[in-house]
């Protein structure tokens, strides 16, 4: 038994038998086979008479052999790796290798009695077709079972695969000829109930319940394998994920925009699960190629182009081979990130990256004179609540006044559209950041329709898209979350109630593509956020994914200008339908133009005097649903409470 373990072990760690080692095996089988054959058609007493002139006839067979062998490439592949194809490949080789002998027979009358060797007859070579294909089959089957059981190791990880059709069979497929081993298959687990009982590739199909997990998790398996066909089904069992993340199971997953749907999944390709992957959501579906007709060949213009929704926006435009990007953003750093990117991945997309800031209104009109951009996507905003919270002049100088530079230009140098990206926040908002961005909502509202009733000189469409948060963005709570984990803890968690919806950035991308290309002018879009996600039970999900110990959740109470929940429409506001079923229209209160420029104007000059209390007082006024929530900011609400009841009480 040991020499025979040490003979496996040096052969499978060979990278592959020789091509001349695999044509001597397959024409000594066939030999073999043609010798029991004879022995069988010819009778015991004849044979042992002729065995000699038996093997040497045939030796005689094996030219043609070779020569059929070498027509069907049967010994070019690796054994260890044999294929259905591979023994499909065997088969007709040893019939032409019997039909050509049976030829040659005939015209060279071989078969008759010879004092030197016994050529086969064609019953033989009948025999030997059914015999010798069997017989070089059990060759390359046996190499391979041997191969699947020395490769195994102490470090050999056994594994489930979540989906039974395409996908898993796929990864399943990758697993038993990958090289070195790294997984064991111990099953399948399958949503389609007509798989359940089946077996493929040897081993079961299983229910996808919990109580097929348990079984799991107490045979000692901790890892599962995700179908690319099966992640949006898989994500939605909230109750199979929580068991699995509860009891430590490693949960890998390919993502079904990343497969082709033809070759095998390679295993290395697998990623550990991430909290973004396990939040319920539907697969948002856009019409890109209607996208790519409006975009292709135009020049577009990003501003906040090295943001996480900016970022985006620029690799998902420049897929539609625009003619031109004019990439506007103030950190040099990360716009250097995109400069290298765009070179690497789009060459052949003109790429401008400019270092400015959007209230920079000579920079800007200067790049608008000069490139006159047909689509603008303007995503730079300052964005972080407590920050603007602190901060309201700042916010009011570069989002308000920021948008209005832009999209006063827009109109001047005749770009058609005009998308501004929003946010939930903007909706009875609590905040200095929310109501800025409403107030520039506003603004863009207004002057669309100022140009459409002929007011107001131009042709530019003003879009607004308004959704919530994007999961992985530049200050949002998972890569935060991460670094607490990652440090120990606590995690932070505001409020144990705390709710946001989040959608995925690329996502998120999609539908203000989608909503600014199609949308006509003067509406404000929102998204479809899916469902509201309990911060808490994101952070506890996190911790438990990655696997750390006594890591606490710490509750820190409401941030200055922070609610429990965040709203999509205002209280008076409703929404009609749209183009798609993610996307609606919000119909809000609508501002005349002139009053809109004169609200503006005074709220700016507030501003620019670096006076909070005042720039806040006139945000109010603006925005009348400006309600301030934890902020020192509430005094001036109760203010207006007071003396509203004051003036309804003297009538």
């Amino acid at each position: 038994m040991g020499f025979f373990t040490r003979v496996s072990n040096w052969y499978f760690s060979k990278k592959a038998l020789p091509y001349w080692g695999i044509l001597i095996i397959d024409c000594a089988v066939i030999i073999i086979a043609g010798v029991f054959s004879s022995y069988v058609v010819m009778g015991w007493t004849w044979f042992v008479r002729n065995v000699v002139k038996v093997c040497l006839g045939m030796i005689l067979t094996t030219p043609v052999f070779i020569i059929s062998f070498r027509l069907f490439h049967t010994y070019s592949g690796i054994l260890r790796y044999s294929s259905f194809y591979d023994l499909y490949r065997l088969f007709l080789a040893v019939l032409v290798g019997c039909a050509g002998n049976v030829l040659l027979g005939l015209v060279f009358n071989l078969p008759q009695a010879n004092s030197h060797f016994q050529f086969p007859e064609w019953k033989t070579l009948a025999l030997v077709l059914c015999l010798g294909t069997l017989m070089l089959w059990v060759v390359r089957i046996s190499v391979k079972t041997l191969f699947d059981i020395f490769r195994r190791s102490s470090d050999t990880v056994p594994v489930y695969i979540y989906g039974s059709h395409a996908g898993g069979v796929s990864i399943a497929k990758n697993i038993r000829n990958s090289s070195p081993v790294k997984y064991v298959l111990n099953g399948f687990i399958s949503p389609d109930s007509a798989m359940v009982g089946l077996y493929i590739m040897g081993v079961e199909v299983y229910p996808d319940d919990v109580a097929t997990l348990k079984e799991m998790v107490a045979s000692g398996v901790r890892t599962l394998l995700v179908s690319p066909l099966q992640t949006d089904h898989f994500r939605e069992q909230t109750e199979m994920v929580d068991f699995l993340i509860h009891n430590e199971v490693k949960i890998m997953l390919f993502g079904a925009e990343e497969w082709d749907g033809k070759s095998d999944i390679n295993v290395s390709h697998l990623k550990d699960v991430q909290i973004e992957d396990l939040l319920p959501r539907e697969k948002i579906e856009v019409d890109m190629e209607s996208i790519k007709t409006l975009i292709k060949g135009r020049s577009v213009l990003v501003s906040g182009a090295a943001g996480s929704i900016g970022s985006e926006l620029v690799r998902q435009v420049a897929s539609f081979s625009p003619s031109r990007m004019i990439l506007i953003d103030q950190a040099e750093t990360p716009m250097h990130d995109i400069r290298r990117m765009m070179a690497d991945r789009f060459p052949d997309v003109e790429a401008l990256t400019l270092v400015t800031s959007i209230t920079r209104k000579d920079r800007m009109e200067n790049i608008f004179m000069k490139y006159r951009p047909d689509y603008v996507f303007h995503a730079a905003a300052y964005k972080h609540v407590p920050m603007m919270e602190d901060n309201p002049s700042e916010a009011v100088y570069n989002n308000v006044m920021g948008t209005r530079i832009l999209a006063d230009l827009a109109v001047r140098y005749g770009t058609s559209k005009f998308v501004m990206v929003s946010t939930d926040k903007a909706v009875n908002p609590t905040n200095v950041m929310g109501c800025s961005k409403r107030i520039c909502e506003i603004y863009c509202q207004s002057l669309n329709n100022a140009i459409a009733s002929g007011k107001v000189e131009g042709k530019t469409q003003f879009v607004t898209t308004r959704f919530g948060n994007v999961l992985g963005s530049n200050g949002s709570v998972v890569p935060i979350f991460k670094e607490q984990i990652a440090a120990g803890g606590p995690v932070t968690v505001t409020h144990p109630d705390i709710v946001r919806f989040f959608m995925l950035i690329p996502e998120a991308c999609k539908l203000v593509l989608e909503a600014g290309t199609m949308g006509k002018g003067g509406e404000i879009f929102v998204f479809d956020m899916g469902k509201p996600v309990r911060i808490a039970e994101l952070a506890q999900r996190m911790i438990s994914l990655s696997g750390a110990k006594d890591v606490r959740i710490a509750y820190t109470g409401l941030r200055d200008g922070e609610k429990l929940f965040e709203e999509v429409l205002a209280d008076k506001e409703n929404v009609v339908p749209t183009f798609h079923p993610k996307i609606k229209i919000a119909k809000v209160r609508e501002y005349d133009y002139e009053t809109a420029c004169a609200n503006e104007d005074r709220l700016l000059e507030a501003s620019l005097a670096y006076n909070d209390m005042e720039t806040v007082r006139i945000m109010k006024e603006i925005v009348p649903e400006f309600k301030s929530n934890h902020s020192v900011y509430e005094a001036m609400d109760s203010t207006e409470t007071t003396e509203t009841e004051n003036t309804t009480n003297n009538a």
